[in-house]
């Protein structure tokens, strides 16, 4: 899987989203460190940082996941409706704080899904094949705003090493959209400023 070049494509998709932020806002509304930067990422965390948060959470994470946050360790929200990435301080497992809602989605959510019809991804999955039984072990990586939230789910691996990423709906228009890998889905989110928000 080819390695992105996080720094400067972060670097790029800030721009234009700050370019869409300006279309409807003043430039005041920034915050004076984006308005400095023009730069929505963070600086990148440290390996000692990085190996401190997987011993606190008992998992190595994924290489894609890996460079993302030693290029930027977490993503900035410019907008009141969009998702912040975490850095590795807020990185944690989503049961526990959403434990009412994971059991009752395991319970309600309860038709079995196939290999087959579980290993599609792209244009061609239903956002409603899905295992929810993953939530139990699954990672939250980014702030949850409006029923929307991003996850890593260490059950399976597709690409060596690497976590299939998920694109949560939990609200009105729910349903999951899975990627491959952290990688995959930053790929799609950073060729669109208007991904989330």
């Amino acid at each position: 899987m080819e390695t992105l070049n996080w720094e400067t494509r972060i670097r790029e998709w800030s721009q234009k989203r700050i370019e869409i932020f300006l279309e409807d806002y003043d430039e005041e509304d920034l915050s004076p460190e984006v308005r400095k930067s023009g730069y929505l990422g963070y600086p990148g965390a440290t390996e000692e940082e990085i190996v401190a948060t997987e011993a606190r959470l008992n998992v190595t994470f994924p290489p894609s996941y890996r460079e993302f946050l030693k290029a930027s360790n977490g993503l900035r929200s410019i907008s009141k409706y969009s998702l912040e990435f975490c850095g590795t301080e807020d990185i944690v497992w989503y049961a526990p704080d959403h434990q009412d809602w994971v059991d009752e989605l395991m319970e309600t959510w309860n038709k079995p899904v196939t290999d087959k019809e579980y290993f599609v991804y792209g244009d061609e999955q239903s956002d409603y094949t899905f295992r929810p039984e993953y939530l139990q072990t699954s990672l939250e990586i980014s702030s949850e705003d409006m029923g929307y939230i991003f996850l890593l789910n260490p059950q399976i691996i597709v690409i060596d090493n690497e976590w299939e990423a998920w694109y949560c709906s939990f609200s009105s228009s729910f349903g999951i959209y899975r990627y491959r890998s952290f990688g995959e889905m930053m790929e799609e989110i950073l060729n669109d400023p208007e991904f989330i928000g």
